[in-house]
């Protein structure tokens, strides 16, 4: 497979050197997630340099199941609608949506063509060595594009430290550019991942755990909201709903239809 490089790696302009810079500052990075076209400008409107997809917005919005790789077309025409924009793309694609290694690198060609920087792939608590293939195969296709391998030891499993360590450092050692935990959120328990890695630690944010700075302090590089975005929106429109029924005005802050018409601005603003 040729491998698809559209910038230069040592442009001071790529926006794939950018994404990675974002990983390196003194605040961690913090990645809201969009489902559509319209959420992801919107974010975009409030000054996020870099939004990420939620694949359970995205699946659910098209009345599919996640996590099921039923999504792969719906993800990759969401990622060419929204890869030209002036804002950095990051594209959760489950598990690559296949099994083979080479497949999940020919969607990583996709998406960096569609003008994506980033791309995550979950392991599922699946076979370490096949996930460190892909993301060896991702690198080598997409070199540029940001691999951000996650492992489902805390969110679908235990939580085991030895076991997420070991699944953390294959990845790492087949070429990620950073790795992401989602379920853990003790400081203890953070401050030990950090403390083994050479590569970013991507953490996802929960409400009841700590604030985006307290997780900085504790050495986390990037900080994802994941689903909640789209879920506080869907639990905004039922509240809404609900209010009307009951006979009292909506709650909340409602955008003009101008406003929403105006977030199908194909060139969204920052």
């Amino acid at each position: 497979m040729t491998p698809f490089s559209p910038f230069s790696p040592f442009s001071p302009f790529s926006p794939f050197s950018a994404f990675s810079a974002l990983h390196h500052t003194d605040a961690p990075l913090l990645l809201p997630n969009a489902w559509d076209h319209a959420s992801a400008t919107a974010l975009a409107a409030q000054g996020f340099a870099a939004i990420g997809t939620t694949s359970l917005g995205v699946a659910a919005a098209a009345g599919l199941p996640d996590g099921s790789a039923a999504t792969r077309d719906v993800t990759l025409l969401l990622a060419r609608q929204l890869g030209r924009g002036t804002f950095l793309l990051s594209v959760d694609a489950e598990d690559g949506f296949h099994q083979d290694p080479d497949e999940v690198a020919e969607l990583a060609c996709e998406l960096a063509e569609a003008g994506a920087v980033g791309i995550n792939l979950e392991d599922r608590l699946g076979s370490p060595q096949l996930h460190a293939a892909k993301i060896s195969a991702v690198k080598a296709a997409a070199p540029d594009l940001f691999v951000n391998a996650r492992t489902d030891t805390y969110w679908l499993g235990d939580g085991g430290h030895t076991e997420t360590c070991r699944r953390l450092d294959a990845y790492q050692q087949a070429g990620a550019d950073g790795v992401f935990v989602p379920g853990v959120s003790d400081a203890a328990r953070i401050t030990d991942l950090v403390k083994t890695l050479d590569v970013p630690l991507n953490i996802l944010y929960s409400p009841l755990g700590p604030t985006v700075a307290q997780l900085g302090d504790l050495g986390v590089r990037r900080v994802s909201l994941g689903s909640l975005l789209y879920r506080r929106a869907l639990g905004a429109a039922l509240d809404a709903a609900a209010d009307i029924r009951a006979g009292r005005p909506p709650r909340g802050v409602t955008p003009t239809y101008v406003e929403v018409q105006a977030l199908s601005d194909a060139d969204p603003q920052p």
